[in-house]
């Protein structure tokens, strides 16, 4: 199945109640609908140095950032397909390079096992950030239930919703169970808003009249800060 690969664009999050997400619900119907994959669980595997370099940098909000993961859509088979994603920031702009391959052959490549670089530039730009950083590790497994949904007009503009996010330091596999410690309440919902510009009007109108507001909510930032560093210590 083809997939998208690369994308630049902007990512607005905010932390909705259940009542201020069924309500965004009822004024989405006219403009969107959701996918194709409906309700689905993702799951991550964010990686990082061994004195969490990465996300340590990225907490403090530079004007550039970036972290590398390996995704899937679903609880993973041996020998399936995983997404290699690297992820940048800068000046509020996302850009994200992404490829798939089987998620053994993933392990090994970013551990440095497997020296052999996937052909094309997102191959280079992968293979170029693991050697940069080096001893690059798996540091925290996320997952999280999340509701997509895309724009009827034909235009890129996307939404999500995500719950019931959890995190963990062991079993770092796409193969497993979602489970883990949750770091936001179960209450809540993240939601996510993706466009190469401008919002539509609609949804601006609705974020206003209801007083939602941008947060800089990052999932693998507030895991790292509730399960890796807490009271000023390191906790390993």
């Amino acid at each position: 199945m083809a997939y998208q690969s690369c994308f630049m664009r902007f990512e607005l999050k905010y932390i909705l109640t259940r009542p201020q997400k069924e309500a965004l619900l009822k004024v989405m119907e006219p403009y969107m609908a959701i996918d194709q994959y409906g309700r689905s669980t993702i799951r991550n595997i964010y990686y990082d140095t061994p004195n969490y370099r990465l996300i340590r940098a990225s907490i403090e909000r530079p004007l550039y950032k970036e972290k590398l993961r390996i995704r899937s859509y679903r609880q993973l088979g041996p020998g399936e397909d995983a997404f290699v994603e690297l992820k940048k920031k800068f000046k509020k702009v996302v850009y994200k390079r992404r490829l798939s391959m089987a998620f053994p052959k993933a392990l090994d490549w970013i551990a440095g096992n497997d020296r052999e670089k996937p052909p094309g530039q997102i191959g280079e730009e992968i293979h170029y950030f693991r050697d940069f950083y080096r001893e690059l590790q798996p540091t925290v497994f996320l997952s999280y239930e999340r509701e997509a949904f895309y724009s009827l007009d034909g235009s890129e503009f996307r939404v999500t919703f995500d719950e019931n996010i959890l995190a963990r330091q062991t079993d770092l596999s796409l193969c497993s169970p979602a489970y883990g410690t949750a770091i936001l309440p179960r209450e809540l919902t993240l939601l996510e808003i993706k466009a190469p510009g401008a919002i539509p009007l609609w949804m601006s109108e609705f974020l206003t009249q209801n007083k939602i507001y941008k947060t800089s909510f990052s999932k693998y930032g507030t895991a790292y800060q509730n399960l890796l560093f807490k009271g000023g210590k390191l906790c390993v």
